[in-house]
């Protein structure tokens, strides 16, 4: 499908021959911001819209005063580049344009809009983070197979890498962008508990809200919290020696729990329960339960591990 210039009416992109094979991402032509990004206005928004027929149009509705828009404006101008032309982006600044913001709907903003074939597919409202804006375009556009890490997916490469500092450093970012996406502040106290700040952690999610607060994940990272503050240090587990009791076996579960080995830590508390179910008031049981709280229910380690506990209980 060609890619008409709304500005000129010229081609930006060569129709394809009938029959040819879809380009992969390095045949792609690359494209330039001018070529992908229009401001709107009302001497050229007949055009766009009949530029919708050829390609999509992704209209963002925003305001000069509007913060969040200034958060999502960037991302978006940076995925329209990196989708090689896939859609249009056409800016409209409903301050100066109040008739077209009227005629199009807009209540708040930002207010972003995919148009096609001259009708609206689909929205979305706020400034939702680039992760989010990615998956949100998926469901209509191919990704990019060379696509750069978004930087939710960088800061979660960091704490995988051991570099909590980094990954702490990229969600603080994040939150002074998106203040109200309270993921961020729950990956910044994950970061903070790999970096022994324990504290501070507990500090980010006792300032959530109730209702993200009490959620499974901030109640994951804080049995993070409690698993390192239980846990021995590494030099006391060595000096267990030899040790089998079941304080021993419990200690050493315990310390790998806390040092991210959540396999083997509950492979061993799923034997101590075989071993010695009364063990201080069951609490191998008990510890299991926060780690599948830790991981999350989704997590592949609690689905195994849930079901080998029911399998032990029933």
């Amino acid at each position: 499908m060609s890619i008409i210039d709304p500005r000129t009416g010229n081609p930006l992109t060569a129709e394809p021959a009938p029959n040819t094979h879809t380009p992969t991402d390095s045949e792609r032509p690359t494209v330039t911001r001018e070529e992908v990004i229009i401001e709107l206005n009302a001497g050229n928004i007949q055009q766009v819209l009949e530029a919708s027929m050829q390609v999509p149009v992704l209209l963002d509705c925003w305001a000069p005063w509007c913060e969040p828009c200034k958060n999502l404006m960037p991302v978006l101008e940076k995925l329209a580049v990196e989708y090689g032309g896939a859609f249009l982006l056409a800016t409209l600044d409903v301050e100066a344009n109040p008739e077209i913001a009227g005629q199009l709907g807009v209540r708040s903003v930002p207010d972003v809009k995919l148009v096609s074939q001259g009708g609206l597919v689909d929205s979305f409202q706020g400034a939702l983070p680039e992760k989010e804006v990615r998956e949100w375009l998926n469901r209509y556009f191919p990704a990019p197979g060379d696509a750069p890490p978004s930087p939710e997916e960088q800061a979660e490469e960091a704490l995988s890498a051991g570099d909590a500092a980094g990954a702490r450093e990229i969600y603080q970012t994040l939150i002074g962008q998106y203040p109200e996406h309270y993921a961020y502040q729950i990956g910044l106290a994950k970061a903070l508990v790999a970096e022994g700040r324990g504290d501070e952690a507990r500090s980010v999610l006792d300032n959530l809200p109730p209702e993200e607060r009490d959620a499974a994940p901030a109640r994951g990272v804080r049995a993070s919290i409690e698993f390192s503050e239980q846990a021995l240090s590494t030099e006391e587990i060595a000096a267990l020696g030899d040790r089998t009791d079941s304080e021993a076996q419990y200690q050493r579960a315990l310390r790998q729990v806390a040092d991210g080995q959540y396999d083997a830590g509950l492979e061993a508390l799923l034997a101590l329960m075989k071993q010695d179910r009364a063990y201080n008031d069951d609490a191998a049981r008990k510890t299991l339960l926060q780690v599948f709280d830790a991981l999350g229910a989704d997590h592949p380690l609690t689905v195994t591990y849930r079901r080998k506990l029911f399998a032990l209980l029933y």
